[in-house]
């Protein structure tokens, strides 16, 4: 089944108001909004998508996005605010898209370090197959990702809020 553009902004839009909902019952603002999962993916490489999606986020509030990509390219379009999202558990292709495995692999903790690091302080990554791939964040607050379902992941947090102290001194 295929969704029109018009279904992407409907389903954002209940989504987003159905969580601001429970948000507004505790008095918590809406800090953000961040797609996940194929919608992520689809987001990075259809700029149709990405704005119909970002039609649905309240106005002002920042979507959380890959840097460099399709979706970063329709937030500043549109004028959605726009939060660069680093990864910290998560390879890249040559073109700069993720690289989702279904079934999680270990990371050693020595590649973790290397890898946030890169992407911090050289604003890009080492792709899987060795190209440079260049992920601009110097314009944008930047979260960083790291998933739960990857083993060892509590590790993987550790070391990245490790290279993260660092960076930031």
């Amino acid at each position: 089944m295929k969704l029109s553009l018009e279904e992407f902004t409907a389903i954002t839009v209940y989504q987003v108001g159905a969580l601001k909902g429970f948000l507004d019952r505790e008095n918590i603002p809406l800090n953000h909004v961040k797609p996940h999962g194929v919608l992520y993916g689809m987001m990075c490489r259809d700029y149709e998508i990405a704005k119909a999606v970002m039609k649905g986020i309240p106005d002002g509030v920042p979507i959380i996005g890959l840097p460099n990509s399709i979706m970063e390219h329709a937030a500043n379009d549109l004028g959605t605010p726009f939060m660069a999202e680093l990864y910290g558990d998560v390879k890249y292709t040559k073109d700069g898209f993720l690289i989702l495995d279904r079934k999680k692999k270990p990371w050693k903790l020595e590649d973790v370090r290397t890898h946030v690091t890169q992407q911090l302080e050289e604003e890009g990554v080492t792709s899987v197959d060795g190209n440079f791939v260049p992920l601009p964040v110097k314009d944008y607050p930047v979260t960083i990702c790291c998933h739960s379902d990857s083993p060892g992941c509590l590790d993987i947090i550790r070391t990245t809020k490790e290279v993260i102290d660092e960076y930031n001194g």
